[in-house]
């Protein structure tokens, strides 16, 4: 089911195999990251990779974290242990040979040095959520270590946005040893090839105004390409049809632009109901969709590049925004720089969302879902 994204996995792919990288691979939230790491880790296992992934956490810890890594990794592989010692024979992994203090960066590299016949890929998803920073500082002194010895183990981590500055600052020396990576939205023609996977799973076939529509909405999401999809779908089976019809992707719009909003603090959903029903619909929408096209950070400039502002009204909706509280700095280190963020990450998709909602010539499909509603 994974579309699109090749070239990307192929200079990710080089960068591992060749260059001996650690990766730091980051983008907004529902663009696609978890799944491009499933790929790799499907391709490192063919490639006979030892593949460890964790999900990180907030109160994630170094100590738990390659803990549980080491308990991955076969002690066979150790040098001083051989397939046939009785360690090895048994079942023993690198945890076993792990002290059961608290362990540092130093144990674990020192410990991955010791690898012989394998090459292990550690991936860290969801970076960003750590709260610790004594974690991220460990991290990169583990990466630091590893880079200096050669090891057979590399680190890739995902989610992170602001993180690699911080780490790159702790240790400046470990640029070179890092290789960042920021996830693109998807091109129209991947998220044509996106709906096409569906078609081929599911048996339904896309009218081309539908694969269009979804398309024109999802600008380059495939969440939201996904999820638009997945409702116009059950729309048209509901409707018992096998060909999803444009009114399908309208009707799953309406479904979209509910769960949205339902995911929009109670406070911001009423003050931006507010704004959207005294004439600034279009404005926030605009706004919106250029923040998705930005991977969320933007500034005036970026408006009036669209070709649909002059820089009065990209003023005049920056102005719109920042006098509701509904952007902050892009770089919180750096308040006085003009690029700017949501202060909700749901915002910008939802703003962009119920413009289209309200712009659709198209009706939505009456369900036999809904129309069971309706009658009650």
């Amino acid at each position: 089911m994974f579309a699109g994204r090749q070239q990307i996995l192929k200079t990710i792919i080089s960068s591992i195999e060749d260059q001996r990288l650690h990766l730091v691979l980051y983008g907004e939230r529902g663009i696609g990251k978890t799944s491009l790491l499933h790929m790799l880790a499907q391709a490192a296992h063919e490639a006979r990779y030892i593949v460890v992934y964790t999900s990180c956490g907030a109160n994630s810890n170094f100590d738990e974290t390659f803990r549980a890594a080491a308990a991955d990794i076969p002690l066979l592989f150790h040098s001083s242990y051989g397939p046939t010692t009785s360690e090895a024979e048994g079942g023993a992994t690198l945890s076993d040979l792990l002290p059961s203090t608290p362990i540092n960066p130093q144990q674990f590299s020192d410990l991955c040095t010791k690898l012989r016949g394998t090459r292990v890929l550690i991936m860290l998803d969801e970076f960003d959520r750590c709260e610790s920073a004594t974690f991220r500082r460990n991290i990169a002194e583990l990466i630091k270590n590893l880079s200096d010895r050669l090891g057979r183990v590399q680190l890739l981590l995902a989610g992170v946005a602001g993180d690699l500055s911080e780490i790159v600052e702790h240790i400046p020396s470990i640029r070179r040893n890092i290789l960042a990576i920021g996830l693109p939205r998807m091109t129209d023609a991947e998220v044509l090839q996106l709906v096409a996977q569906g078609e081929r799973e599911s048996g339904l076939t896309f009218e081309p105004a539908a694969s269009k529509l979804v398309v024109s909405v999802a600008q380059g999401s495939p969440y939201i390409a996904s999820l638009l999809s997945h409702h116009a779908a059950l729309a048209a089976l509901d409707d018992e049809r096998t060909s999803v019809l444009a009114q399908d992707v309208a009707y799953a719009v309406d479904q979209a632009v509910e769960e949205f909003e339902n995911r929009i603090a109670r406070l911001s959903r009423s003050q931006v109901d507010a704004l959207m029903e005294g004439g600034r619909a279009e404005d926030l929408a605009l706004a919106g969709r250029v923040a998705l096209s930005l991977n969320g950070a933007f500034a005036e400039k970026d408006l009036v590049a669209t070709g649909e502002a002059d820089e009065a009204r990209a003023r005049s909706i920056m102005k719109l925004l920042k006098d509701n509280d509904l952007i902050r700095p892009a770089d919180l280190a750096r308040p006085e720089a003009k690029t700017v963020s949501f202060v909700e990450e749901g915002l910008p998709t939802y703003f962009w969302i119920s413009w289209t909602q309200k712009t659709l010539a198209a009706a939505p499909p009456q369900s036999p879902r809904t129309a069971a509603g309706s009658a009650g």
